[in-house]
């Protein structure tokens, strides 16, 4: 049996503003900073072996966090990076419709496809798995690039999940097929939530 464990990176501030963040290199903000140590406090020494992540500093400051506290060396991998967002880097929903008008999306604008992204982050993992066989791993990555990844990994084409920042998934493999044991967990975050409502 295979386990990975799935975990997007901590928040910034362009995820506060809802802007496209793609592969522009936005750094997490204070509270992604608490966000990724507090996440780490689920990871105990022992119950994992590797780390590897996308290298834009966002999802890389995640990992190093859960690394500090478990003591696991981490593997930069640009398979895991977001997907391109071409010309929308760095826009919102509503400066986008003001620019390229209500069917934006419909336009190209200079965005890596959806299966070539699906297709390298797959390979990621699988190559991972294959050469660290009977390792448990976590994989670092970003909210387009994980939906698209486990679609791939289940091949299911009606996957969509809308991922929180730190959720932690887990899957499973057994007998070639992927199956999902913890899907967008974030339950980490229920006490920080408390301390900065107060």
């Amino acid at each position: 049996m295979t386990t990975i464990g799935l975990i997007r990176h901590g928040l910034t501030d362009w995820n506060v503003e809802r802007k496209a963040q793609g592969q522009t290199d936005v750094p997490l903000n204070e509270v992604g900073q608490r966000q990724a140590e507090v996440l780490a406090t689920r990871f105990q020494k022992g119950e994992w072996d590797l780390i590897v992540t996308s290298p834009l500093s966002r999802a890389a400051d995640t990992a190093n966090a859960v690394a500090r506290h478990t003591g696991l060396s981490v593997i930069k991998d640009v398979r895991l990076q977001e997907r391109g967002f071409g010309e929308i880097e760095g826009t919102t929903e509503l400066e986008r419709v003001k620019k390229y008008g209500e069917n934006w999306r419909k336009l190209d604008l200079g965005r890596e496809g959806t299966d070539a992204v699906t297709r390298r982050s797959v390979e990621c993992v699988e190559e991972f798995c294959k050469t660290h066989e009977g390792k448990r791993i976590l994989f670092v990555s970003h909210g387009a690039t994980l939906n698209m990844l486990i679609k791939g990994l289940l091949d299911n084409s009606h996957f969509d999940e809308r991922f929180e920042n730190t959720a932690f998934s887990i899957f499973e493999r057994t007998e070639g097929e992927w199956e999902c044991q913890l899907l967008n967990c974030t339950k980490h975050l229920d006490h920080q939530k408390e301390l900065e409502a107060k």
